[in-house]
Parts: C-alpha cells; structure tokens; sequence
C-alpha cells in the first residue's frame, strides 16, 4: 500500500541532498544565465550582415561601404578570396589598388552584390570566376560529426570516471599496482576506438544517403578525426579529474561542451565574425577538429595544409592528459 509518510521522506531527503550540494545549486542558478550571455554575445547584432564582400589590400574610402549589411573581410593573398568565392562563402571580391572586382557567375548573391557595386561605381574591371556552391548538408557534416564526437567524449569519459569513483571501483583499483597514467591511458585509448568506429559508421551510412562533396583523402579525414577525438576525450579525463557528484559533472560537461557547440563553427561560418570570438573559438579543440575536417572535404585541402589544426590538437591533447592524470584522484573524498 502506497505510504504518504514514506513517500514524504524519500521527497524530502533528496531535495535537502540536491539543495546542500551548492556546487549543483549553484550551476542550475547560474548557467541559464552563463547560456543566455552567450548566445546574446554572439547573436545580439540587430544589424547582421547578408552578404560579404572580400576586400583585397587595404581598403580605402568608397561609396560602397556606406551601403548597409555588407560585410567587408579583408584578404591578403587573392587566391584565398577566390576560392572563398568560388564555394559561395563571400559575394564578390574588391581590389581598390587594381581596381578590379570578381564575382561568380553562378551565384546570385554575387550578382546582386555586383549590381550594388555598379549602382556606385562603374569604373572598376569586371572578373569571373565560377564554382558550384555546396551544398549546406556537405558544409554542415564535419561539424555535425564532429559535435558527435565531442559529447561521445566528454560525456561517455566523465559520466563513466565519476560512477566509477562514487561506486569507490577507483578505491579499490588504487589498491593495485595501477597507476593513475595507466588508468587515464586505457580509458583514453577505449573511448578512442569506440568513437572512430561509431563515427565512421555514421559517415559511410550517411553517404549512401546524401553522397556527400569528397575533394580531400579518406585516411587525412581519419587522422584529423582520431587527433581530434584525443583531445576531446583528453579534456573530458581531465574534466572528470576530482568530480565527485554526478550533478555537477553534468553541469561541468555542458559547460565544457555548449561554447564549443555555439563558437566551433558546427552550424555556421565565423568568416566575418568579431574578432573576440574567433580568439575564443581558437581556444577550442573542437573549432580545430571542424575546421581541418571541414578543409579537407571540401576544398581537397591535404595533412600539410591543415597542420597548424593538427598542432593544436596534439598540444592540447599532452595538455589536458598530463593535466588530467596530475590532478587525478582515486577518492571520492577531495
């Protein structure tokens, strides 16, 4: 028979258990808030720009840049900006010192663009290019896998290092000859596996479906997507470190995971974005994972092109496992 006072006691331990954890209470208080910053940070300009325009040199005074919602990139070497155009990522390209303008001529963005810059000045030379634009399930699916990959990561590493240690498993492990390293190691190596072999499942499984854009090499994807993977489950190791509540790994893990999943590039370009965030998406391993990924499907870029991403990743990845296996601990006490 159903019991009023058992069902009382049991509602009020827990909430006096959540309610004295002030390290939940604090996360559940304060990351709507955190979150809400965030997304107001970086989606609160009324004033978005539709188009981009690629601007060669430096950019002089012009009647064109008085015209509203455009934004104007800056490009040193010409090529990076054609072949910017060439995949539909910027509208035209401007040359002040040649006095030269590009468009694609098959994009109409770029013509409309082009009309407004002949509605204001007709002397400049006219230059084509052309490139099909990809499409926007070819652009999105490195950030799709790659944000995938991150929450297979850092939740399958946190959630599973923190069980272990409230369960005191770690207690007893920390009785044998295992090292913390050891530990760290294998669950690193066990999670790496696991990750490739689900993402590549999905990859080929997808493609019979959307027959993704493929430029690059198949085995430069792998290696990006396994140095990529490293550094993520690296951070969730290190995340997990001396996590106690399975409450407060969760708030930890997003929010590890939601800057990364708003600032990495996963669902839309940084090209033309403040220069603060970019600054802050470089900090990220996932904006480095997406990027080379990203490189390598769809504009054929190879394992030399991408080797600042590649840089990155294997720093972080020795930062965060010899950070992770330091602090480690085996207790559940601090």
């Amino acid at each position: 028979m159903f019991s009023i006072k058992r069902f009382m006691a049991v509602f009020k331990a827990r909430n006096l258990e959540f309610f004295r954890d002030k390290s939940s209470l604090g996360w559940n208080l304060f990351f709507p808030v955190l979150l809400l910053v965030g997304f107001a940070f970086v989606f609160g300009n009324d004033e978005k720009a539709i188009y981009k325009v690629g601007v060669i040199g430096e950019a002089i005074e012009h009647p064109f840049n008085g015209i509203n919602y455009i934004d104007k990139i800056q490009y040193d070497e010409l090529s990076t900006a054609q072949q910017k155009l060439q995949r539909h990522s910027i509208d035209l390209i401007i040359d002040h010192n040649e006095q030269i303008y590009w468009h694609n001529t098959l994009s109409p963005n770029s013509y409309l663009v082009k009309q407004l810059f002949l509605s204001v000045d007709k002397g400049f030379k006219e230059q084509t290019v052309s490139g099909k634009a990809i499409r926007y399930v070819d652009w999105v699916l490195p950030g799709i896998l790659g944000m995938n990959m991150m929450f297979s990561c850092l939740f399958g590493v946190g959630y599973v290092i923190v069980r272990y240690r409230k369960n005191h498993v770690l207690k007893r492990l920390k009785a044998t000859p295992l090292s913390a390293f050891e530990f760290v190691s294998a669950q690193l190596l066990s999670r790496l596996f696991i990750v490739l072999f689900m993402s590549s499942v999905v990859f080929v499984g997808c493609n019979f479906l959307f027959d993704f854009y493929m430029l690059g090499s198949f085995v430069d994807l792998i290696i990006v997507g396994a140095l990529g993977a490293l550094s993520l489950i690296s951070l969730g190791l290190l995340v997990a470190a001396r996590s106690k509540s399975e409450e407060l790994i969760g708030g930890l893990l997003n929010l590890t995971s939601w800057p990364m999943m708003i600032l990495s590039g996963v669902w839309f370009s940084l090209e033309g974005a403040p220069d603060a965030v970019k600054l802050v998406a470089d900090f990220l391993p996932l904006t480095h994972l997406v990027s080379a990924a990203r490189e390598i499907m769809t504009e054929g870029a190879t394992l030399a092109d991408v080797n600042d991403h590649l840089l990155v990743m294997a720093l972080m990845s020795a930062l965060f496992l010899g950070l992770g296996s330091y602090l480690f601990s085996w207790n559940t006490e601090r």
